[in-house]
Parts: structure tokens; sequence; C-alpha cells
């Protein structure tokens, strides 16, 4: 309650502590080179890779109302908003799963009501946005991200726990589907008979399966015994987008006599394209709206603002653990209120609003990357000449910095030979 009597005042704190450290964020950002790709480049694919399967989720879920064009819009409007004016690191942003339950049941509630349907349903969103996002303002301003004090890390780690739950449940979801005709397809095309229905699903689990143990694989690379450092420290810095690239053009490789629909692709329609283009003018059916449903849509918004509020300040909460050895103040308050206007903006737009996800150690830092000063030692002494010579140039071996952690000596090097 003392917080609430001071509005603002976490705000303005959070935008002092930013200030100090942007422009110097920029700078260690753009002055460190080629060694920025690699990190860019698995952030993308952690990024682009669920948003698409929810899309996909979402279309058949709203009938084509909704689609991964809009969720890949909202993922890389909301991305540039918030790399640029955001306050807390090591957030990957995204349309998750909760944002797609929650439409799903705006949806079929549009879709009872005859004064609503499918054609107001994004309208309705938008009103539900509208909602969501002065809530969230209100939150921000009376400093209520204070309360995230008041959690301990296992609350934290049992959100991060639900979050990876619902992936892995999306994840067998789709798979199983792709053994099944999809929704408003003709049983008699040849490429959803039996035989192939059973060879499409079968090579979904192949490839499914695939991605998943060779880009975990890669990830330790640099523990491998084979292959020289250089090549062990790139598998292991591109590893992840590789496998993927790689399984994709995997995909593509079958005989002849396979019917085209086999393997199945997502159906990705362009942001020119008629089923795309009435998205960007949801603004104008927004006043087409019962006042009504105006007003109920605050009822869906409370839910909606409570989720968000909880899951951008467990993320940011979890960001600011000390394993991820951060530099920067938190932002709570000023990032809860940029979120705000970024829930606004995409209503606006007929977008699903994007989220924060809680950072995972195993992202952010491999486990590879550190090892104990004895083993380190050894290491050393074993390989003689060779640590030298491999050490010698900056991008097979960078600083070595020793890290205290319950009183045993910890080697941070990223690139040990």
């Amino acid at each position: 309650m003392e917080n609430m009597k001071s509005p603002f005042k976490g705000i303005i704190k959070d935008v002092r502590g930013r200030t100090a450290c942007y422009k110097d964020d920029w700078v260690s950002g753009l002055c460190s080179g080629l060694r920025i790709l690699a990190p860019t480049f698995y952030i993308f694919f952690a990024s682009a890779l669920p948003v698409i399967a929810f899309g996909e989720q979402l279309s058949r879920d709203t009938d084509g109302s909704l689609s991964t064009v809009e969720t890949l819009a909202s993922t890389a409007i909301c991305g540039l908003i918030h790399s640029i004016l955001g306050g807390q690191p090591l957030l990957i942003l995204g349309v998750a799963e909760p944002t797609v339950i929650m439409y799903t049941y705006l949806y079929n509630f549009s879709k009872g009501r005859e004064d609503l349907g499918q054609k107001l349903f994004l309208a309705w969103a938008g009103w539900v946005c509208v909602w969501t996002a002065l809530l969230l303002v209100l939150l921000a301003i009376f400093n209520a991200a204070t309360i995230i004090f008041k959690f301990t890390r296992i609350a934290g780690e049992l959100f991060g726990m639900l979050i990876s739950v619902l992936f892995i449940q999306e994840a067998v979801k789709g798979v199983i589907s792709e053994f099944n005709i999809p929704k408003d397809e003709s049983s008699k095309l040849e490429k959803y008979q039996f035989q192939w229905r059973y060879a499409n699903g079968l090579l979904s689990v192949i490839f499914s399966l695939g991605v998943l143990f060779t880009a975990l694989k890669s990830r330790r690379a640099r523990s491998w015994r084979y292959g020289t450092g250089w090549i062990r420290g790139f598998i292991a810095d591109y590893g992840v987008p590789l496998m993927v690239v790689l399984w994709t053009a995997l995909s593509y490789v079958r005989p002849s006599e396979v019917p085209s629909g086999v393997p199945r692709r997502v159906h990705v329609p362009l942001l020119s394209d008629a089923e795309s283009v009435h998205h960007w003018t949801v603004i104008k059916d927004m006043g087409k709206v019962p006042l009504t449903y105006i007003f109920a849509a605050l009822i869906p918004a409370v839910m909606i603002a409570g989720l968000y509020f909880f899951d951008h300040s467990v993320a940011s909460q979890m960001a600011q653990q000390k394993e991820f050895n951060l530099k920067n103040p938190s932002a709570y308050h000023y990032d809860v209120l940029l979120l705000g206007f970024m829930t606004l903006i995409c209503g606006l737009l007929g977008l699903p609003p994007s989220e924060r996800e809680p950072p995972d150690v195993d992202s952010e830092k491999s486990e590879d990357d550190f090892y104990d000063a004895e083993i380190l030692d050894e290491m050393t002494t074993n390989r003689g000449e060779k640590s030298k010579s491999c050490c010698g140039g900056v991008s097979d071996c960078q600083s070595v910095r020793v890290k205290e952690s319950s009183g045993a000596p910890l080697i941070n090097g990223t690139h040990l030979c």
C-alpha cells in the first residue's frame, strides 16, 4: 500500500537505471564483431520456431482468422520495440501457449454470438487488448511489480516448468496430428490415404526427434574429444540453427513417387494476400462492436493482464539470477508499462500480443562453459603446446575469468581447447 501512494516512482527509477547503461549496451553490441552472430541466430530460431507452431495451432482453432503470419508479425513488432526501448535483457518474446489458449476462448465465445460472430472476432479481441493494456499501465504506474520480491525462486521455476510442459504438449499434439486428416480436407485425396498418412506421421516423428537430439548434441560440441578447437566451437555456437536448416533440407529429399503433400508443409500466406490484409484494418471494425461486449471485454482482459503481469515479472526475476552475471539493473515497472503499450499496438492491428518467456540457463550459457579449476589445470598440463597454440587467437579462446561460487573456483571461458 505504501508504494501505491507514490505513483510513477518505480517507472522513474527503472528509466534512470536503464538510461545509465543504454549507450554502453549498444556500443558493446556493435563492437562485439562476428561473435554477436551466434546468439543472434540461436535466439532467432528459439523465438521463431515456437511462434510458427503456435500460429499453426491458432489457425486451426480460429478457423483461419489468425495464422502464422499474425504470430510472426506480432513477434517481430514487439521484438523490435523491446530491443530498442526495453529494460530487461535475456528475455525471449513471442506468442506463447497461454495467449493461444485465451484467444481460442475468445474466438469460441464470439463465434457463438450472432452480433459478434467470426467477422467481429478480431475487433472484439482488440477491445480486450485495449482493456488489458489499460490495466497493465495502471499496474506499472502504481508500482504493483514490487510484489515480485515476495515470490521465491521456486515460484519462478514452477512457472518455467509450466511453460515447458505447454511447449511439450503442443509438440506432441502436433506430431500426432500428422497421422490424421486435416480439418475440412477430403479423405479421397491420394496424400490422405492411409499409407501416405502413416508415412507422413512417421516422417514427422523422425524429423522432430532428429532436430531435437542433434541440436542438443551440438550444444555440447566443446566437450567432444574429436575435431579441432575452432570446429567444435563453431558447431557449439551455430549447431542449433544448422540442424534446423539441415533437417528442413532433408524433408525435401523424397522419391518422385511420393505425393507432393508428403511430408506436409505449414501454410504461411503472404502479408499482401487477401486473407492477411484485413487484419491491419481491424481498428475500423472496433466501432461496430456492441457497447455491451465492449465492457464485457473487461472480464477476459483482467485474466490476461494478470497472466501477462505475472509472466513478465517472473521472467524478469529469473533473468536477474546470479548465474546470468547481469550488470544491468532490473526494470520491472517500466517493462510492464512497455508491455501495456505493445499489447495495445497488437490489439489495434489485429495481432495476438507477444509476451516474455522466462530464460533458461542452458539457453543463455552452456554448462560446458564452466570448468573446475583442477580439471582445467589437468587439461592444460596434458595438452601442453597444443593448448598454447589453440589459445593464440581470439576466435578459439576467449578471456578466462575466475569466478567464486560456493567456495569453489570456477573458470568462465567458452572457447577452451
